[in-house]
């Protein structure tokens, strides 16, 4: 197991892409006081992709529950006294007041995404997670359901929660927990297998050009019926999707590099610069050069 105690730096946070949202007690005593969010609520969330050295140790444990789950790499969890695994397409949820550590590889940082969570509802969620199965580290099938839920959540939270938005929370929380601990057998392997064959073919060729046809190809289904499963699993169109995934790297190059607009297209496979520009607003509701100056350091 490649632990990261061999490496001279480790750090909690602080990874290129990252995203994260630690809610205020202001925001905690909102939701711990609305009757319709405070069986189940988050208290932090987060995303860190390919975090090589990262590394967090609590000797004392978290207050609430931690969801850690595994899209990409791999890394370790030490749990009270035993040691585990955490690889792509895994998940372990750590209980309260736990001492634990855990890491990414070095040679095969994770992409995870965390939640913190607890409520009323949490300690019930935990021992069904418990009853469930046997190993703390379970694998479940990537769903884009799943991940458009974690990106659902982290966008509520960047806002300000409203009682709507904090009802709102509550109840895509029990949705994402739930697609953890009660996988749903209902839809075919295969159809989600091929989904995500053609989302990483996206993402290893986001600076190329590429027709549905030669998506659903891939696939071995009808331009049609490979249309309609993805849009039922991702909830947009495959060009959609795939123009999201251009603007999203279009952002880390705005944010970390100082590339040109002219640039960034030729990285993202987009000819025209103005028609980048166009789409860029229309996804992030501001310009490019907007966008930058906003984050510039």
């Amino acid at each position: 197991m490649d632990k990261t105690k061999n490496s001279s730096i480790k750090i909690a946070e602080g990874f290129i892409g990252q995203k994260m949202h630690v809610l205020s007690p202001h925001e905690i005593s909102n939701l711990q006081a609305n009757i319709l969010a405070q069986n189940l609520y988050l208290t932090a969330i987060g995303l860190y992709p390919k975090a090589l050295a990262h590394e967090r140790f609590r000797p004392k444990g978290s207050e609430e529950y931690i969801l850690l789950y595994c899209t990409e790499g791999e890394g370790y969890i030490n749990l009270e006294k035993e040691s585990h695994s955490l690889k792509a397409n895994t998940y372990i949820i750590l209980p309260k007041h736990s001492i634990h550590k855990y890491g990414s590889s070095l040679k095969n940082p994770w992409s995870i995404y965390w939640i913190h969570f607890t409520g009323a509802y949490s300690d019930s969620l935990y021992q069904r997670y418990k009853e469930e199965f046997l190993d703390p580290v379970i694998e479940i099938p990537y769903d884009p359901i799943r991940i458009k839920l974690l990106e659902d959540l982290m966008d509520l939270t960047e806002h300000d929660l409203t009682a709507y938005k904090m009802e709102l929370l509550h109840m895509q929380l029990i949705q994402l927990i739930s697609s953890f601990i009660y996988k749903s057998r209902n839809d075919t392997e295969d159809e989600k297998n091929s989904i995500h064959q053609s989302i990483t073919y996206m993402k290893e060729n986001v600076d190329q050009k590429i027709s549905i046809k030669e998506l659903a190809n891939l696939t071995n289904y009808s331009v049609t019926h490979y249309s309609q499963l993805f849009r039922e699993q991702t909830g947009y169109s495959p060009i959609q999707y795939f123009l999201r995934l251009k603007i999203q790297l279009s952002c880390q190059y705005l944010y970390f590099s100082k590339l040109t607009i002219k640039e960034i297209c030729k990285k993202i496979g987009i000819d025209d610069p103005y028609y980048f520009s166009r789409l860029f607003k229309k996804q992030m509701l501001i310009s490019p050069k907007e966008y930058r100056n906003k984050h510039k350091v």
